[in-house]
């Protein structure tokens, strides 16, 4: 029998495209305290990380009891958003077709993602894409990205070790807790940090289309 294999996801900019739910959950959160809303790229930047940590990084001169405060009203806006019909985070395209491919070929899968368990949950529902995984980590679960701990307790519950196992995210944060815990790390284009950023914090590879990915995994994790 071939060793089992794992491919673990990132949500927000690898499988959804969450930036307008997440950007205007920031703009509301700034506005309910009296601040000015930053640049939709500066938030683009620290998607991924947990949300204190976020804010900390968006507004470093302030302090921590402030930057608490504004996360609770992110996660009121954001809340109240996803009971607008208007309001979506769809799937990227190919994103469900990569899923079944790497099902249908016998690898294991799983999220890792600084989304709260209420956030994830409500998009895998959404979405329908809860039975592909076999683990989930997300802001309640360990230190954020790019900590490794997540990674390793993903890993550790599906019984793979790090030379088995290839963290796809958009985000250098996902590609630095791949390094950290041992695994390979592969970067999309179609998210939050631009590719060559990606190479530089050391994707293996950096692909720029869901088609592309189950061919590459196959590749580098060969079942």
């Amino acid at each position: 029998m071939s060793s089992l294999k794992l491919v673990v996801f990132d949500c927000d900019g690898t499988l959804v495209d969450s930036q307008f739910v997440i950007a205007e959950s920031m703009r509301r959160a700034f506005a309910a305290h009296g601040l000015e809303p930053l640049p939709r790229e500066a938030v683009r930047r620290v998607v991924g990380l947990p949300l204190e940590q976020s804010i900390s990084w968006l507004l470093p001169d302030m302090k921590p009891r402030d930057h608490k405060a504004i996360a609770q009203s992110f996660r009121d806006t954001f809340f109240d958003l996803h009971h607008d019909p208007s309001c979506e985070e769809p799937l990227f395209d190919g994103a469900r077709a990569c899923l079944e491919a790497l099902e249908g070929a016998g690898y294991l899968m799983a999220v890792a993602t600084g989304k709260s368990r209420r956030g994830l949950r409500r998009i895998l529902e959404n979405h329908d894409l809860g039975h592909f995984f076999q683990a989930l980590k997300t802001a309640e679960d360990g230190p954020g990205k790019p900590d490794p701990q997540i990674l390793k307790d993903i890993m550790a519950d599906c019984g793979v070790g790090p030379a088995d196992t290839a963290v796809v995210g958009d985000t250098t944060f996902d590609i630095m807790m791949a390094g950290n815990a041992g695994a390979f790390g592969i970067g999309v284009e179609w998210g939050y940090h631009q590719p060559e950023e990606l190479r530089a914090a050391g994707a293996c590879e950096v692909v720029a289309q869901f088609e592309a990915l189950p061919p590459f995994v196959r590749e580098l994790l060969p079942l």
